[in-house]
């Protein structure tokens, strides 16, 4: 992470053992990061840098971007705890930081058309049929996926793969909740449809 944020201790802020404050809430977590407390910017980094990660490399569909900005997404974090005023869960909090990145990443580049080949890591138990089998429905999921307008692609990652609430969705993306539920039916709809036709059981449904 930049200016090592995640590798040094602050000395600004009363510290603790790694055991007990891996298991601190997150709330408290940004408490202390906002009072310059590094240990804890260490334990959210661990807690959420994967999620964020990947949430932001469905949107930009680029590795290597998506590692930049989910550095991005940390920093910001680090320069803005002490203004978190709750209102939120820090996922949501977190998770519209790195909306709002990604969307100002898609902007200098809305020409380029997004890849998806490294959504999702293969699980190193699976023997090579299972791995194959999985990975022919993984492509096909994210084909079908694609097919869905932005909008809609991005209300059924937020809601399927982060499992946020429609209130959440709402807050995340800044429109109505009933936005949120149209564009949901929408899209369980389509993909339902498309799912069904390429042969694979909706996990939508």
């Amino acid at each position: 992470m930049h200016n090592g944020i995640a590798q040094s201790h602050s000395t600004t802020a009363p510290l603790r053992p790694v055991s007990a404050i891996d298991t601190t809430s997150d709330d408290r977590l940004v408490q202390w990061i906002g009072t310059g407390n590094k240990l804890a910017m260490q334990v959210l980094f661990a807690r959420y840098h994967v999620r964020v990660y990947r949430f932001i490399l469905r949107s930009v569909g680029n590795a290597a971007v998506a590692e930049d900005l989910t550095s991005d997404v940390f920093l910001s974090v680090w320069r803005q705890a002490d203004r978190f005023q709750a209102r939120s869960t820090v996922s949501t909090w977190l998770l519209a930081i790195a909306r709002h990145k990604a969307i100002s990443e898609l902007r200098r580049r809305r020409e380029e058309q997004i890849d998806v080949s490294e959504i999702e890591l293969e699980d190193p138990a699976d023997d090579p049929e299972i791995a194959c089998q999985k990975q022919d429905r993984r492509e096909t999921v994210r084909h079908c996926l694609m097919r869905l307008s932005p909008d809609q692609r991005e209300i059924i990652d937020l809601a399927y793969y982060h499992g946020k609430s429609v209130e959440e969705v709402a807050e995340i993306i800044g429109i109505p909740r009933n936005t949120v539920k149209t564009r949901m039916f929408r899209a369980r709809k389509r993909l339902s449809e498309m799912l069904e036709d390429a042969g694979v059981v909706s996990a939508v449904a």
